[in-house]
């Protein structure tokens, strides 16, 4: 099975153009996603975007593919009912060249109408030209 089609529309991840119009999925996370192999995230605050839009979208593989081997589960499972409704972006720390940290908070809905958020410092590392999640802290 292929993967899923593209949405059409504004990406989900909720980043903005420099007049503060929401930026396509296509031209935002939808072509790190759709292209893993031709399009790598430029920083750590991309990849955490575009990881944001794939659980959004449910896409595994490429959550699997951006996830450091080292830390990376077998599979990963999506829970049944939750939808995604916003990320917002506390900070993008760049530690050096190949480190950094993206502090986040992602709002969700679950099957029974109850809001959850998450909020994470997540830690990035980037090889071969590369940038790939690590591990997050739940703030």
């Amino acid at each position: 099975m292929g993967a899923p089609a593209a949405p059409a529309g504004d990406c989900p991840c909720g980043r903005t153009a420099a007049r503060g119009r929401r930026l396509a999925y296509a031209a935002c996370c939808g072509r790190f996603i759709d292209d893993f192999e031709g399009s790598p995230a430029p920083d750590a605050e991309s990849l955490m975007r575009s990881r944001y839009t794939a659980f959004a979208l449910r896409r595994a593989d490429y959550l699997l593919a951006t996830w450091h081997p080292t830390t990376r589960p077998d599979a990963l499972d999506f829970e049944a009912g939750l939808t995604w409704l916003g990320l917002q972006v506390k900070a993008h720390l760049p530690l050096d060249a190949t480190h950094a940290q993206v502090e986040f908070v992602a709002r969700a809905r679950q099957a029974s109408g109850r809001a959850s958020r998450l909020a994470e410092r997540s830690r990035f590392v980037r090889e071969g030209g590369r940038w790939y999640y690590v591990d997050g802290r739940l703030e």
